[in-house]
């Protein structure tokens, strides 16, 4: 075993994270995952199981194309089948055809597994490891052993568990990795079986680890102070079941916590964006609370905590949100101090003295808001409207005359139209506009923006991105409460606001006004410089 102080990484987000309920990968989404993960500097990427798809075969056949920088591609498969001559075996001949420098080989290790499942002798088991590993070895290829359910096997019998690893180490293999398939073993446990193992073989020793109790991370690290020097895992923990390993949070903690060093030098700035990419390839919003990475991980909402953290971060940040390419955020509620206003309203370039009225005026007036059902910590752009109202810098760029919106279906066999009408005047001039969609909330986005564009041309660049609704107060049923939340985008850059009303039309225009007034302020703020 190797005693650098270095770790690999190998990413599975490809293969075992694309197993994961509702994850799927393109054929070209796998090989700019491939290409963004090597750029990030990890030391293998597992491109798939060539013996399962064709998609798998395909991402083989052009990652040969693309010269990566850092990492080894990998393919993996399992051992030869029971009974059957290695160089004989379709999954063995396949994993060849892959010509990729890593083989990863899955074997079983545990007792129950080979009765139960293989239905096969240990020494019939122990000879499919042997023959399968000595021949990938033999045709020049880098070998890993997959020890699948290890801990749960070492715990039915740890001298049929050992067996079965030493089998792969006796022949060659490269690295024996203890997998904890069924994600149901204690970190404690992790790191004495692995450490028994660690000093028992000559050869490198990995780990690979599922979420199953939440403690997939926790587990990885306690196999690397045992002495593991591979961590295998996925991208924001992308899995079966509860999913494998968040290789995010290792990255991160090995780095800046355990002192090891396991990707590019000055890499561990792009950690964010890098799990952000993995998410959009996927297209699966991203995790808020992801450690690290998420955009709440170091968002301050206690007036307190804000109080702090303008003082001295570190006071309730464990690591400066920079180092990992995310950014501190201030969250402003009905629970929120005026230390929590001054900073907030400084993220928006605006300076305010916390004792200075001012900043008591905003505080009320965001106290008022929130007690109506409005919220600001998603909607920025709405809290930067609202510092303007406050201190009496909002110039209206438009005077609503009235709006109407009617919905109709014009057949049986139809689909419901729905039509925008708005009234309002720019510079005492006045714009009377009609639009039809398909839903009433997009009918009044597109007459109001067709309302404007003569007078604003910037507006035709903006687009509504998500639209989301809540309702405040459900026992009131169709009277509720309601309140909607837009976010919109001009190409550039992307902004949320808010409209609260018991009339979802008004609670939509309120927050289709604030978007639209967002985008026109900065425009007149650039201008301006």
């Amino acid at each position: 075993m190797s005693n650098s102080n270095h770790i690999q990484i190998y990413d599975t987000t490809l293969r075992d994270g694309a197993q994961g309920e509702g994850i799927n990968f393109s054929a070209s989404g796998k090989i700019r995952h491939a290409q963004r993960l090597d750029e990030l500097g990890v030391d293998y990427i597992e491109g798939g199981f060539p013996g399962s798809n064709p998609k798998d075969i395909a991402f083989f056949e052009d990652i040969r194309k693309i010269e990566l920088k850092h990492a080894k591609v990998a393919a993996f498969g399992s051992t030869r089948r029971m009974n059957t001559p290695v160089a004989e075996d379709d999954n063995i001949v396949k994993l060849l055809g892959a010509h990729t420098p890593v083989v990863t080989l899955v074997g079983k290790s545990s007792r129950l597994h080979v009765d139960e499942v293989l239905r096969t002798t240990e020494e019939e088991n122990l000879g499919m490891i042997r023959d399968s590993v000595r021949y990938l070895k033999e045709q020049g290829r880098e070998v890993v052993f997959d020890a699948e359910h290890f801990f749960q096997g070492y715990q039915e019998s740890p001298e049929f568990a050992m067996r079965a690893i030493g089998a792969a180490a006796e022949v060659g293999v490269d690295v024996v990795v203890l997998c904890d398939t069924n994600g149901g073993t204690l970190p404690d446990d992790i790191e004495c079986i692995t450490a028994s193992v660690v000093k028992a073989l000559s050869v490198s020793v990995g780990i690979h680890t599922h979420n199953d109790m939440e403690l997939g991370v926790a587990n990885s690290l306690a196999a690397v102070r045992a002495g593991a020097v591979q961590v295998q895992g996925t991208i924001n923990g992308f899995g079966e079941r509860c999913g494998n390993a968040n290789l995010c949070s290792i990255i991160a903690t090995l780095e800046l916590k355990m002192g090891k060093h396991c990707i590019r030098d000055g890499a561990m700035a792009e950690l964010t964006d890098v799990s952000r990419f993995v998410d959009e390839l996927v297209n699966r919003p991203h995790n808020p609370k992801a450690a690290f990475v998420g955009k709440s991980s170091f968002g301050h909402k206690g007036g307190l905590h804000a109080n702090a953290v303008q003082k001295n971060p570190i006071t309730y940040e464990h690591i400066s949100p920079e180092t990992v390419g995310n950014t501190r955020r201030i969250l402003i509620s009905e629970g929120s101090g005026t230390s929590s206003v001054v900073l907030k309203a400084l993220d928006h370039g605006v300076e305010l003295d916390k004792s200075k009225p001012e900043a008591q005026k905003i505080l009320k007036e965001l106290k008022e808001l929130e007690n109506k059902g409005y919220e600001f910590e998603a909607a920025d752009a709405s809290f930067r409207l609202l510092i303007n109202k406050a201190l009496d810098r909002h110039m209206p760029f438009f005077e609503l005359d009235g709006y109407r919106v009617v919905v109709e279906r014009r057949g049986e066999d139809q689909l419901p139209v729905s039509e925008a009408t708005i009234k309002l005047r720019v510079r005492g001039e006045q714009s009377h506009t009609v639009a039809e969609a398909d839903g009433p909330v997009d009918a009044l986005d597109r007459a109001l923006r067709k309302a404007l564009e003569g007078f604003y041309p910037a507006i035709a660049n903006v687009q509504l991105t998500d639209y989301r609704v809540r309702i405040l107060d459900p026992e009131e049923a169709t009277a509720a409460t309601t309140r909607v939340l837009i976010e919109s985008t001009d190409g550039d850059e992307s902004w949320t606001t808010v409209g609260v009303s018991d009339n979802l039309i008004e609670a939509s225009w309120e927050a289709l006004v604030d978007s639209v007034e967002y985008k026109l302020f900065m425009e007149e703020e650039r201008n301006q410089v």
